[in-house]
């Protein structure tokens, strides 16, 4: 059963699982899956129970030449955004939530439609001249890194740097490893994170309003490390997914074209059926129950949100993508509870933006090579999308 760790989705998520079920992983360390929605939303609202402490360690345990490769970079992740369960985390929140407030957000949105309606436009024209054309880099890739840099400030460095950093880090801490590749993405998250942290100490926005209110480098850093991996990556995935997905739901894009189903309803049946995040973990404070399983303190516990995503109990047709369904809504793409993730206005905008302008490219294509994702215990990282004109 280790493999359906590193493969939350497709048909791992399609086929019969218990409520919770211990599933040992690559090295020998057991975690609790839990499946249910009503047992995962438990688990992300009661941070006093189940806490965060354990959500950026390292599933692969990282080997001591790694190691001094990190330490010699001066990494180091406090508690911070998602892994903080201590009385600064509110303020943290706050701060970053206030760089990501919906007004702030809903005044990016023309910009934004204008630079995909030019990507759009442009990969059109190559369609119509018979070439492949690459929706995720062509379209998707870097989208959310451009929208998150007018909001929060970030470092001046290369989209593809950055990009390049934010999927080492993903691989890094939440995929299966050997001892030379972690080697090799230690040495490229630490030069990154070398570049954050001199940005952490003079740098504007987000990263001045947390050092005014007196955060130290390292909350500064690891709030920033954390924007840059889950606020941008995670949207550029799922725009990728999102995309694949309608491909092959005609029904669905005929309905958008007719104004008969609304892309709000397209883009939340998206994020239930396609997260991008198919799983997060929590940790057993003290000893409790799941459900009818017994839950020792200590225990590691891997809330499956996609699987909870495609509960019968909540959702009409769990398999089926059906805009507007009901329980299409109360997906747990964005977790829920304290660490409910903040930029979650934001990826709906994009989205939303997304599908409304580039939908229609999908008619009357044929797919080349569909999203591949590498083995990894939470993130999907599509590297490639690409159609073709039938």
């Amino acid at each position: 059963m280790t493999p359906v760790l590193f493969r939350g989705w497709g048909e791992s998520v399609d086929g019969p699982w218990p409520d919770a079920a211990t599933v040992v992983d690559h090295v020998g360390v057991p975690h609790l899956v839990v499946t249910r929605h009503a047992l995962v939303r438990r688990l992300l609202t009661d941070p006093e129970t189940f806490r965060p402490d354990n959500a950026l360690d390292a599933v692969t345990p990282i080997p001591v030449a790694a190691l001094r490769v990190l330490a010699g970079h001066r990494f180091r992740l406090p508690p911070t955004l998602a892994n903080n369960a201590s009385a600064s985390h509110p303020e943290i929140r706050a701060i970053v939530a206030e760089a990501l407030h919906p007004d702030r957000v809903a005044a990016q949105q023309p910009w934004l439609t204008g630079l995909v309606r030019e990507r759009v436009t442009r990969l059109a024209a190559a369609l119509a001249a018979g070439e492949p054309v690459d929706l995720y880099a062509g379209l998707a890739a870097d989208l959310p890194l451009l929208v998150l840099a007018r909001l929060v400030e970030l470092p001046d460095a290369p989209v593809g740097a950055v990009k390049d950093f934010a999927r080492a880090a993903l691989d890094l801490f939440w995929a299966p490893l050997d001892p030379a590749r972690q080697l090799a993405l230690a040495a490229e998250v630490g030069r990154f994170h070398t570049v954050l942290r001199a940005f952490a100490a003079t740098g504007g926005g987000l990263a001045a309003r947390l050092r005014a209110a007196g955060h130290s480098p390292d909350v500064v850093v690891g709030a920033l490390f954390f924007l840059l991996v889950a606020g941008q990556e995670t949207t550029s995935q799922f725009l990728t997914l999102l995309l694949h997905r309608l491909a092959g739901e005609p029904a669905v894009r005929a309905g958008l074209r007719a104004g008969e189903i609304p892309v709000a309803d397209v883009v939340e049946e998206g994020l239930r059926l396609e997260p991008p995040i198919v799983t997060w973990r929590r940790v057993a404070a003290v000893d409790t129950t799941l459900g009818e399983v017994e839950v020792p303190a200590g225990t590691s516990i891997v809330a499956w949100l996609a699987q909870a995503g495609r509960d019968p109990a909540v959702v009409a047709a769990p398999g089926e993508f059906r805009p507007g369904q009901r329980g299409s809504r109360r997906h747990l793409a964005f977790g829920a509870g304290p660490h409910r993730c903040v930029g979650a206005q934001l990826a709906r905008m994009e989205a939303a933006v997304v599908v409304s302008e580039a939908a229609p490219l999908l008619d009357g294509v044929t797919v080349v090579r569909p999203p591949w994702c590498p083995d990894n215990l939470t993130f999907r990282m599509p590297d490639a999308f690409v159609v073709r004109r039938t």
